[in-house]
């Protein structure tokens, strides 16, 4: 297992200016999946981004764990919504140039 696919969540502590206890509580809502590397809690760097929206959640609009769920729930919907209505435009665009 590659090492350097993982960062270190105290890194991230220090780096985000977040107590540790943030991460464990994403952890237990089930939002992030924390990965013990070398007797050190890491999170995959795929997740980083997703990680630094939940971060912004929580300090600009002062959500909790259920709301920073609820927000990813909603956008995660949005953009199926998005997508279906993207593809339903392109086969209505192939009927209309007949």
């Amino acid at each position: 297992m590659k090492t350097t696919q993982y960062i270190a969540l105290p890194e991230l502590c220090t780096h985000y200016r977040m107590e540790m206890s943030f991460f464990n509580g994403l952890r237990d809502y089930g939002l992030i999946e924390i990965i013990s590397v070398e007797k050190t809690h890491c999170i995959h760097k795929d997740y980083i981004a997703d990680l630094e929206k939940m971060i912004r959640l929580h300090k600009d609009l002062k959500l909790n764990f259920e709301g920073i769920d609820t927000v990813l729930n909603l956008l995660n919907k949005i953009d199926l919504l998005q997508k279906e209505l993207n593809s339903t435009k392109n086969r209505l665009q192939r009927f209309e140039d007949l």
